[in-house]
């Protein structure tokens, strides 16, 4: 069983390849609904994270907003929290594999916003980036509800430049051309990976 790493920028389109590669019968991890589960009420990362960050904790369940405000006064709070939540992260992942492997899945894909960041690309076979212009992704991203030019920048500033992660690729599909276009660059890079394989 291989395993691809999923990555790009906020706003390049990943989501949407994420979902062509579930479409097309490949179990995808989706560490950014796994790390909503953990904020959920009952959630795994509920207490530690609410006795880390006081006030964040609102009917059970970790509110987003007030994190980020905590987080915006102190940055230092990211490698605290991440402390926290990546454990339990891999703790789910090692479940799907195990589960995925027991299917009988000769492919699986880690969708990771910050696969080269948390060092997660260590321990894919593939990475696979998806990308588009630095025009059309930011007029994506400020059509979100909330988002100004200031809150994206910072994101992007979290996150690994985009030229370094196109060099460190495997494979990339490149966005812009629309959803039909993607697919095409999907089906052509699983069938090389597969080839690869044996499979």
């Amino acid at each position: 069983m291989k395993i691809i790493g999923l990555t790009g920028s906020i706003g390049m389109g990943k989501s949407a390849t994420a979902a062509l590669m579930a479409e097309a019968g490949i179990p995808v991890f989706d560490s950014d609904a796994s790390v909503h589960a953990l904020y959920a009420k009952g959630g795994k990362a509920v207490g530690p994270v609410g006795e880390m960050f006081p006030g964040v904790v609102v009917d059970g369940a970790i509110d987003r907003s007030r994190l980020s405000a905590a987080l915006h006064e102190d940055p230092s709070g990211f490698a605290r929290l991440e402390a926290i939540v990546h454990p339990l992260v891999l703790e789910q992942r090692e479940a799907f594999l195990h589960e995925a492997h027991e299917r009988g899945a000769d492919l699986v894909v880690f969708d990771i916003p910050l696969l080269f960041e948390t060092g997660a690309h260590e321990d894919v076979d593939h990475v696979l980036v998806v990308y588009a212009p630095e025009a059309e992704r930011r007029a994506r991203v400020l059509q979100r509800p909330g988002m100004t030019d200031a809150k994206l920048d910072a994101i992007i500033a979290r996150q690994l430049d985009d030229s370094s992660k196109l060099a460190r690729a495997d494979y990339r599909v490149e966005t812009s051309g629309g959803l039909e276009d993607a697919r095409r660059q999907l089906e052509q890079i699983l069938s090389s990976i597969r080839e690869q394989a044996g499979g």
